[in-house]
């Protein structure tokens, strides 16, 4: 009996989901799931519903975040270099994401990394339609097809519907993990994922 995919809720503008990105799929292969890749707008979940300022903009959890951020990246051997961006967002990136994913899930798949490589480590912007353009043909896909999708209603309407049934689900902040119905927030507790896809229930270690 093929076992349910896990859902990996994410924003290409999450140095966090960037980082658990590159270790969800292996992790759930290890118990025998597949990953569905999911978006969600953190401008939506965590300025608009949650009414708070992006997390690194607070007092002493901004450095705490950005502390933990590195220590993360280390551990798992991920490559990291916090960027000086300015004014960038994800929308029209997400957008492609969503186009993508509606017509070939592993190229969006393969979008997305090359997204998150673009921000977390090469420190280049991803804002502009441009950007998506480059990284799509560096990918070897329809890079004019992927402009005009990025500009479609379908893209629009899609990542939107995407955002409000992430909501409807609970999903506040990225990387967010569902799987069989339990959620996980953070890579920080994807130990927590692990265990649960291992065993099925929450159990203390034996004494």
């Amino acid at each position: 009996m093929t076992k349910p995919s896990i859902d990996f809720y994410f924003d290409l503008i999450s140095p966090f989901a960037y980082i658990g990105s590159t270790q969800i799929e292996a992790l759930a292969a290890r118990h025998g799931r597949t990953v569905t890749w999911k978006p969600v707008l953190l401008g939506v979940t965590v300025l608009k519903i949650m009414g708070m300022k992006p997390l690194p903009q607070y007092p002493l959890k901004g450095p705490y975040l950005a502390h933990d951020m590195a220590r993360l990246a280390k551990i798992w051997g991920v490559p990291l270099h916090p960027h000086s961006v300015q004014g960038h967002n994800s929308l029209n990136a997400m957008r492609a994401f969503v186009w993508l994913d509606a017509r070939d899930p592993d190229a969006a798949k393969a979008f997305a990394r090359a997204i998150f490589r673009r921000l977390w480590v090469d420190g280049l912007d991803m804002t502009p339609v441009e950007a998506c353009v480059e990284e799509a043909q560096r990918l070897g896909l329809d890079a004019a097809a992927l402009a005009d999708g990025i500009a479609s209603q379908e893209a629009r309407e899609g990542l939107r519907v995407g955002v409000e049934r992430a909501i409807a689900n609970g999903v506040f902040g990225a990387p967010f993990v569902i799987a069989d119905g339990e959620p996980f927030f953070g890579c920080d507790h994807f130990w927590m994922l692990e265990q649960w896809l291992r065993d099925g229930a929450w159990m203390a270690p034996p004494a």
